[in-house]
């Protein structure tokens, strides 16, 4: 690629993030801060955080946040540390099993988790059943606790972002440092503490940072729970008033620094120090055969959390395919009906139809964006490729739901932007959205792939007359096939079950895309429920096909593409 053509590369991809990034960012923060003589002012982030009932629910975000990706950790670090320690028995099988919850965005699962958990599930049925409670007796067990339920159903959900980063951090380990601790006396949970942690912080903190604000931001599970009390819903609810009031804005301008401010002190303490090793040894390493009582007892635990983990989705899966399933253990009869009902709703088949134009548009446009800004990054040395490698990895900082308020906020009638206005038709924002929020993959991606080709293919091909730009089109795109696709096929499977996004910005029922016709369908009387979940099976069968063939083309490599 020449050097015209990298500025070129720079000023298209600068030119879409200033249009569909930053302005959106910057109409937020004119609707907060700016009041209706054109001054700057204060006075609705000083109201807004001297009222309860909004420091209540900032509180309840980042307490959610913190919780569920504390639980998060402790559930993928001792999981990612068996898998790549040790051998026991179904260990392939179960390192696919841990992967499930991938498919499946949390909303969806939280219903399945109602379902079992809720005043007359299954749960409930069976101590009744094994008679330690009287018949008639109930108790809503998430209602009881809306927070720790919450927190439970998203860590259950995001710990595999956590688990891939993990997994990949450990096995870049030279095992010679550890044994160099050992045979210094320093053994057991004291070198895992001293040693193995510093060494694979940076990622943990790639993964930590993408589901505290994934959980800080999170709108359909708490919109299923019915939990009110967070900022994300508080936003939700005023988006009818986005013309006229500013306390949305505020909220989301507060919402959007937490998030960054909460990524900046983590990249400041976890990020900032990398530890740099040698070629990693070869005499020792890698997964070692253990006892048989200890080999299944990490079978037992890779088991176990596979079981609780796939518990929401077994959830999804019963009521789909259930007649009825009310105060007892398993439904009273089963059935299709619910799944042939789905793909000829009136809702569901131009919700499909909607989703996969827009994911599949989304994707073209995040290929050809995010193979120029890896090519740009890594094989040129144009002033401001930082800059241009910074920008691509922001949206994955940035929370969905600002972006979605933002493009509501800037395409409100009189503004620049109008002529794309969602409620009108969301189609072109909702590209748009979708191509901004999974280009980071796409990127990632492809720049894993330009660092493992050697760039001297290019040159001799160039040496041989072939163009720069020709060269780089036959030559090393073959090579990274692998990559493009895994990084492809990740941004249309989550551009296919975005949430926020969908939710927000589309507000005709023609124009739904999957995510919003699961929670229409759900919050519908009747059989509702029975629909959303058998179209969230779909999404399921889909979203895990894609995810296994991204794991089968990049194995272990496949948490860098959720780097930071």
């Amino acid at each position: 690629m020449s050097r015209t053509t990298a500025r070129i590369v720079f000023l298209v991809t600068a030119a879409f993030f200033a249009a569909f990034f930053v302005w959106p960012i910057m109409q937020i923060l004119k609707g907060g801060f700016i009041d209706a003589d054109g001054k700057l002012t204060f006075a609705f982030l000083r109201t807004l955080l001297t009222d309860p009932t909004y420091l209540t629910a900032l509180r309840n975000s980042f307490l959610l946040a913190c919780a569920g990706t504390s639980l998060a950790i402790l559930i993928a670090v001792p999981l990612a540390f068996i898998a790549d320690r040790f051998v026991f028995p179904l260990k392939g099988f179960l390192n696919s099993a841990v992967l499930i919850p991938m498919i499946l965005p949390p909303f969806v699962g939280a219903i399945g988790i109602k379902q079992i958990f809720g005043q007359y599930g299954a749960f409930n049925a069976l101590i009744i059943d094994l008679g330690l409670r009287p018949h008639g007796w109930t108790f809503d067990w998430f209602a009881a606790n809306q927070f720790w339920g919450i927190a439970i159903v998203e860590a259950l959900s995001l710990y595999p972002i956590i688990y891939l980063n993990a997994v990949a951090a450990l096995a870049n380990i030279d095992p010679a440092m550890e044994e160099a601790a050992q045979n210094l006396g320093c053994t057991g949970f004291r070198r895992f503490r001293k040693i193995t942690l510093p060494l694979i912080h940076s990622g943990l903190f790639a993964g930590g940072t993408i589901v505290f604000i994934w959980i800080f931001t999170e709108l359909g599970t708490p919109l299923v729970f019915d939990y009110a009390q967070v900022t994300s819903v508080q936003i939700f609810y005023g988006l009818k008033d986005i013309g006229g009031n500013p306390f949305p804005y505020t909220l989301v301008a507060v919402m959007l620094f937490s998030s960054i401010a909460i990524y900046a002190v983590g990249k400041g303490v976890f990020g900032r120090s990398g530890y740099a090793m040698m070629a990693k040894a070869t005499s020792s390493g890698g997964a070692r055969s253990l006892p048989r009582g200890q080999a299944l007892l990490c079978t037992l635990i890779f088991g176990s959390v596979a079981f609780f983990a796939i518990l929401p989705h077994l959830g999804v899966i019963l009521i789909a395919s259930s007649k009825d399933w009310y105060s007892s253990v398993l439904p009273h009869g089963f059935t299709l009906d619910n799944y042939k009902a789905a793909l000829g709703h009136e809702l569901t088949v131009p919700a499909i139809a909607n989703s996969l134009k827009f994911a599949s548009i989304s994707t073209v446009v995040d290929v050809f964006l995010g193979v120029a800004i890896a090519y740009v990054v890594v094989r040129t040395r144009l002033v401001g490729r930082n800059v241009l490698d910074f920008l691509s990895m922001l949206p994955l900082a940035v929370p969905g739901i600002v972006l979605a308020f933002g493009y509501l906020a800037m395409s409100q009638e009189g503004r620049f932007f109008s002529f794309i206005n969602p409620v009108r038709n969301p189609t072109v924002l909702l590209i748009i959205a979708y191509s901004i929020r999974r280009l980071p993959y796409v990127v990632r991606s492809a720049a894993a792939g330009f660092q493992q080709t050697s760039v001297t293919l290019e040159e001799a091909a160039e040496n041989l007359g072939c163009p720069p730009l020709k060269a780089m089109i036959k030559v090393t795109l073959p090579l990274i096939a692998a990559n493009l696709m895994a990084g492809g096929l990740l941004a249309f499977a989550f551009a296919m079950l975005e949430v926020s996004d969908s939710i927000i910005l589309a507000q005709k029922m023609v124009y739904f895309p999957i995510t919003k016709a699961i929670l229409e369908l759900f919050q519908l009387l009747g059989d509702g429920k029975f629909l959303a979940c058998a179209l969230g099976v779909w999404a399921m069968v889909f979203l895990g096909t894609m995810v296994a063939g991204i794991s089968l083309l990049l194995g272990k490599r496949l948490g860098a593409i959720f780097r930071v």
